[in-house]
């Protein structure tokens, strides 16, 4: 077994049946290699065996790996939990098409042998921070590591977007929505909004209007570097700021979006047994008739 790796933290998807059948196994195998477990609620709360149960808040303070078993969106919550540490996460897929979660369930103990054997590369992610500026103040702040999404609850009219990097006016967009999007991200809504794929290994933002007004908005891809910042004009409807899908924020008139690169990032465990690229074919279907 790997020195560094003594402890390991599972987190899975609330209430999904294959969580009974995956982990307890799991346990096992980890416990006789003289692994400690711990699993968050969510899971403790599917299995029938006795866990070590932990809030999920509290397994990147206590684990040298966390295994995060579900989808792409049980992966996007675990990756935005306080991780001092950069505690490296092993994805793997229960769910559906899985960009993230490349890992699938047949090949979860050939990647973890190895894994444990310290034989196996870290994918390191950058990650996005998002603030709601009010009255030049922040009125809301969180990192996502997917994207930043600004659009309205009902799309039966467009926003006005004015962007800015850096300070510099960009243009206005008349859009359904927009996406701010890491590299992670540009594979999940900014790809079905006509946005490019990015390599995980570049550090950059991709800006993404949604259904533009005008065929000449076109996707745009600044340095991670980047401030960039959005004022919503006036709406008739409520406007909301989404970060990764997952969680919300109403904005107010005259409220600016500020999107910069974190401090903090994500480290993913590489599966061993397919390259990114073999991943974007099976999963986009490159090369298929």
């Amino acid at each position: 077994m790997s020195e560094s790796i003594r402890t390991v933290g599972i987190i899975s998807r609330p209430r999904r049946a294959d969580i009974s059948k995956v982990v307890p196994p799991l346990l096992e195998w980890l416990i006789a290699r003289g692994v400690k477990v711990f699993v968050d609620p969510e899971t403790a709360a599917s299995i029938g065996t006795v866990a070590d149960e932990r809030p999920r808040e509290e397994l990147p303070g206590l684990a040298d790996l966390l295994i995060v078993l579900g989808g792409d969106g049980t992966l996007l919550a675990a990756a935005r939990l306080e991780n001092a540490r950069n505690v490296p996460i092993l994805p793997v897929n229960l769910g559906g098409l899985g960009f993230l979660t490349s890992v699938t369930r047949e090949e979860l103990y050939p990647v973890l042998e190895r894994v444990l054997a310290g034989d196996h590369q870290i994918s390191e992610r950058m990650m996005l921070s998002a603030e709601v500026l009010r009255n030049n103040e922040t009125a809301e702040s969180q990192i996502a590591l997917n994207d930043a999404v600004i659009n309205k609850a009902a799309l039966a009219r467009m926003l006005d977007f004015d962007v800015y990097v850096d300070g510099a006016q960009v243009g206005r967009y008349r859009a359904d929505g927009l996406i701010v999007a890491t590299p992670t991200g540009s594979t999940a809504y900014s790809l079905a909004a006509g946005g490019p794929v990015v390599h995980p290994q570049l550090d950059a933002f991709v800006i993404t209007p949604i259904c533009p007004h005008m065929l000449t908005n076109r996707p745009l891809v600044v340095p991670d570097t980047a401030r960039v910042e959005i004022d919503i004009a006036a709406a008739e409807e409520p406007v909301y700021l989404t970060l990764d899908g997952q969680v919300g924020f109403k904005l107010e008139p005259r409220d600016r979006v500020a999107i910069t690169k974190s401090s903090s990032r994500v480290a993913f465990v590489q599966s061993p047994l397919k390259s990114y690229f073999e991943v974007l074919k099976s999963k986009l279907r490159w090369g298929e008739r």
